[in-house]
């Protein structure tokens, strides 16, 4: 048959691995000063500095690793590997082009929106409704140039690796899509199109997919392509690989409730996240060991060479992460992980671990192939493998230690029945544990130094190879299947049929989880006495989420005797329904706020904010000076309030007309309040809202004293 001539194109997955280096460095960077942050909160600089503090850097730095550093590592193996495994180069280079800088751009605008306060407050989908559409146009851009391959390829079959490329982007399109259902304030101001319990079900649905399709079936991709390349050996089982996928996917996306365990989310809900993300660990862990086992008899090689030891401990990391998620989910072991530190540790397993020593070891295979050179240094490799593991081993032990810590301080009685350790004591005895954590952070950054270094010094000793001749003959039409393929042949030969499986396969639970949820009054009961927020309490809670708060303290009290003592009756469904979006938080730096209306004076909260150490002695909490020399946007009132009606926020009709009155009649309220204190503030500034929204949370419901 007749050899076919063409040329794979190394520039485009040269700029992605560029783009992934650099994103990396930066976003970790950024985790590295977060973390000294809340070690020390002076490092906040919010006196001078008030984009940098904490709760507006902690999304740049999440967002940077996940889809800045992740992102152009999966680009990068989709560009190099999908060719090849297909015999084609990639369909259109413009299509390349356009997602390369496109990507790029989404990245920039993500970091400078952020740092300005422009967010929807929603973990992992912080971005504004303007960079939420860009982000669609470039996954579909991204789409139609992978699909263009596949379907001009001169391979046949799809190789496994493919098959997680395009389970992924289809997943990652739908809770792109769903989640971000939002109307529009302003330019950069919107709020979700969901209200409180159905927010939370739909956040953390993406919250936990997002982890799953981005963070893991695309590197699962990766991981079947580069490390049999590395070692030299084919994959362990064609068959596994066949029930690691279909299972994996399935499964995967009914597990996002086991984030909401013990919250105001139906228990039917919880119960069934937390069964499946049981059944999760035999499809994860079937793909650890397929991954594993394919080095078999090539374990002296993994001795010598540096990537395959990355390659391998990311697997095992994976493997770990994967045992560790679905112990999380039940709920004795959650009632102590969540909230905690042990998250916090889980998830860098998992990033640091998985999706950073998997893609280190991809670009040390890479680089030296792209320009046709022998890594410059392996010495220097085997020292960042080596430097990599003491960092994250610096980075989770603390976490852990810190999380159990807390876990028995926070649930301590004394004998006569009260509270053993006010909040502020458990925050001082693991600020050591930050102080560990971010030297392991600091640990692993030097490590991406030394990589980078060794990788540039490696590119100079060759010469970049642009293009690269390959051939192949061309598919041919008329096709029998061999007599002994299994089933799973036929739809790895229609790559359409692959999608639109996976698309159902994935589907399937999420419709499952959310439609009842939606549909069925019973899930969400009412309560008469909750009334939509004031125009001053809604302006508030609009510096609540833009200075990122939520990063920090929860608005859900766990119905836990140690809980209810320490800050009140526990959250009832029906008191977020026109929480537009949720607040129910994933991590306790502070202490809970769902009760903290009226338990302390306006005063109180305009000194706290001004300096957090004045009424609580030991607070990390950066201050927020800021907020008292700032004016609140009442030019913005009139279409918020007309939003929150679109959303069935009850409202009378016209009330945009008045709105702002009301607001500067409650301002009026508080500042004469805080006069009576010898504070003068002037009543238009946004101190004043945040006040007024932070003495309104959890006062809805009218609770009996304690006897």
């Amino acid at each position: 048959m007749n050899q076919e001539k063409f040329y794979y194109d190394n520039k485009i997955p040269r700029l992605f691995a560029i783009a992934c280096i650099f994103w990396g460095t930066v976003g970790m960077l950024l985790g590295v000063i977060a973390a000294f942050q809340l070690a020390f909160p002076v490092l906040n600089f919010s006196e001078y500095m008030p984009y940098l503090t904490f709760g507006r850097l902690r999304p740049v730095h999440t967002n940077a690793v996940i889809f800045a550093f992740v992102g152009n590592g999966i680009f990068t193996a989709v560009y190099y590997a999908i060719p090849r495994l297909l015999k084609t180069p990639m369909w259109n280079r413009a299509l390349s082009l356009i997602h390369f800088w496109g990507w790029q751009f989404i990245i920039v605008c993500a970091a400078v929106t952020l740092l300005m306060g422009y967010t929807t407050g929603k973990e992992y989908a912080e971005l504004e409704w303007p960079i939420d559409i860009l982000i669609t146009i470039i996954w579909v851009v991204f789409g139609i140039n992978m699909f263009g391959t596949i379907f001009t390829r001169r391979e046949r079959h799809l190789y496994v690796a493919i098959w997680f490329f395009i389970a992924s982007w289809v997943t990652v399109a739908m809770l792109h899509i769903v989640n971000s259902f939002e109307i529009p304030v302003s330019f950069m101001k919107s709020y979700s199109w969901y209200a409180g319990v159905q927010d939370a079900l739909v956040q953390w649905w993406y919250g936990h997919n997002a982890v799953a399709f981005f963070l893991t079936t695309p590197y699962l991709g990766l991981m079947y392509y580069f490390l049999p390349k590395a070692a030299d050996r084919p994959v362990y089982s064609y068959r596994l690989s066949i029930v690691h996928f279909w299972s994996l996917i399935f499964l995967y996306i009914w597990a996002g409730p086991h984030h909401l365990l013990y919250t105001a989310l139906p228990d039917w809900a919880q119960s069934v996240g937390t069964a499946f993300s049981i059944m999760l660990i035999l499809p994860s862990w079937g793909g650890m060991l397929n991954g594993l086992f394919t080095l078999r008899g090539a374990w002296d090689k993994v001795r010598e060479d540096p990537v395959l030891k990355f390659f391998v401990v990311a697997v095992t990391c994976y493997g770990m992460s994967t045992f560790e998620g679905p112990m999380l989910s039940l709920k004795n072991v959650n009632a102590i992980s969540h909230y905690s530190d042990w998250t916090v540790a889980h998830v860098h397993i998992g990033a640091l671990g998985w999706n950073g020593f998997m893609t280190f070891g991809m670009m040390y295979w890479l680089i030296p192939k792209l320009f046709n050179a022998k890594l410059y240094s392996r010495k220097l490799a085997s020292a960042h493998f080596w430097i990599g593991t003491l960092g994250i081993l610096l980075y989770a032990i603390p976490m852990y230690w810190s999380a159990f810590r807390s876990y028995f301080m926070m649930k301590a009685f004394t004998p006569s029945g009260q509270l053993e350790y006010e909040f502020i004591d458990v925050v001082q005895t693991v600020v050591p544990f930050y102080v560990i954590r971010a030297v392991g952070g600091t640990i692993f950054l030097i490590g991406v130094f030394l990589m980078i270094y060794n990788l540039i010094k490696t590119a100079q000793s060759g010469d970049f190879v642009e293009s690269e001749e390959a051939s192949a003959a061309p598919l041919v039409k008329e096709y029998t299947a061999p007599k002994n393929s299994i089933w799973h042949s036929l739809i790895e030969r229609k790559p359409l049929l692959l999608l639109v499986l996976s698309l159902i396969v994935v589907g399937i639970g999420g419709l499952v989880e959310l439609i009842p949820t939606f549909l069925v009054k019973e899930n969400i009961p009412t309560i008469a006495s909750v009334k939509p927020y004031t125009p001053l309490e809604l302006q508030g809670r609009d510096i609540y989420i833009r200075e990122g708060c939520y990063n920090c303290h929860s608005q859900m009290i766990r119905p836990f005797r140690y809980e209810v003592t320490r800050y009140g009756e526990y959250s009832k469904a029906g008191e977020f329904v026109y929480d537009h979006p949720f607040q129910w938080g994933s991590k306790r730096t502070g202490p809970d706020l769902a009760r903290i209306g009226k338990k302390y004076g306006d005063s109180w909260h305009f000194n706290h904010m001004l300096e957090p150490t004045s009424m609580a002695p030991g607070s990390i909490m950066p201050s927020y000076p800021s907020m008292y020399e700032n004016t609140i946007d009442k030019v913005s009132t009139n279409s918020k309030i007309h939003a929150m009606r679109k959303m069935g926020v009850p409202y009378p009709d016209g009330y945009e007309a008045i709105a702002n009155q009301d607001l500067e009649k409650q301002a009026m309220q508080i500042t004469k309040g805080l006069k009576e204190n010898k504070i003068e503030i002037a009543s238009d500034k946004e101190i004043i809202a945040l006040i007024a929204y932070l003495q309104r949370i959890g006062t809805d419901i009218k609770l009996e004293p304690k006897k």
